[in-house]
């Protein structure tokens, strides 16, 4: 399994990016994607998630209405459209699965939002 993120940078505060999560070695749609992040000195945090197919989602109510999950199981690429970016999304963004018992991890790509 493999996860390479991608689409990070800096950014000014109010701005917009889309990172994407380009995922190999399994079976990308049948498995429920998420994105995770870890900002400075904080614990790392359930950003948003997305069913197999793309039928659901959620997010944290950090996120909510100003980011959009998204996958296309065709490319076995997921997505994150990150708008209205404040200070406080500065983080290190990370594309997760679960494969039974065990957890997969990308490499995580930086956001950093600042004037």
């Amino acid at each position: 399994v493999q996860l390479v993120e991608s689409g990070g940078g800096l950014v000014q505060p109010g701005g917009s990016l889309t990172l994407s999560c380009a995922a190999s070695g399994f079976s990308f749609g049948s498995y429920v994607m998420s994105w995770y992040r870890q900002g400075p000195g904080k614990e790392r945090e359930m950003v948003a998630v997305i069913g197999s197919v793309g039928d659901s989602t959620d997010y944290a109510n950090s996120v909510k209405g100003r980011f959009t999950i998204s996958r296309d199981n065709a490319k076995n690429t997921m997505y994150l459209q990150m708008n209205s970016l404040k200070p406080e999304d500065t983080a290190v963004y990370y594309c997760h699965t679960v494969r039974g018992s065990r957890l997969y991890w990308g490499q995580g790509t930086q956001v950093t939002v600042s004037s």
